[in-house]
């Protein structure tokens, strides 16, 4: 092996580093909106949720980023999922056991709308289709005090309520058996 071979070997090597040194950094940073979940148990029913978990980043939520009158995915990236492993009353209303995607359609006023559908697994709302949904129930949103950073879904096992929260605004349901 001659000089100049030893030095193409010599700077290949290096430049594989390189590259392995740079996209190890970039798959390395942290997720804009971490996947997150909520497991609770309450009364013999177990009740799943997995989402993933926007900041608010100075932006606007509700009427900016996310338009108000629209199905949401009620996270980010894949749609939100719901999963419960027995029949449950959504604030009164039947649901029978199983896993849906959860959206939320937002609104300038009034009452808020959830909704169950069938097709559990979907990237975003974009393929979404209102003849799958489950469920529809109409929810009255709360105002929250200080700014909720990152979006969190939160279970109240003595109240029997799921809430998304983030922004300044809760979006809760009762789920009973």
């Amino acid at each position: 092996m001659n000089y100049s071979q030893k030095t193409k070997n010599i700077l290949g090597g290096l430049m594989t580093l390189i590259f392995c040194i740079t996209f190890s950094t970039v798959f390395a940073q942290n997720k804009p909106s971490p996947a997150k979940s909520l497991e609770a148990k309450a009364d013999g029913l177990t009740i799943k949720m997995d989402y993933s978990s926007p900041a608010v980043k100075e932006r606007k939520i509700w009427g900016g980023l996310e338009p108000y009158d629209k199905v949401w995915r009620a996270g980010a990236n894949n749609a939100t999922t719901f999963e419960v492993d027995k029949a449950v009353k959504i604030n009164g209303k039947d649901l029978p056991a199983g896993k849906y995607s959860f959206f939320i359609i937002p609104k300038k006023s009034g009452d808020w709308t959830i909704i169950f559908n069938t097709v559990a697994e979907q990237w975003g709302a974009y393929k979404y289709e209102e003849s799958k949904d489950a469920l529809r129930v109409d929810v009255k949103t709360e105002k929250l005090g200080e700014t909720q950073e990152r979006l969190e879904y939160h279970f109240d096992e003595k109240s029997k309520e799921v809430a998304m929260v983030w922004d300044k605004v809760k979006v809760p349901f009762k789920v009973t058996l």
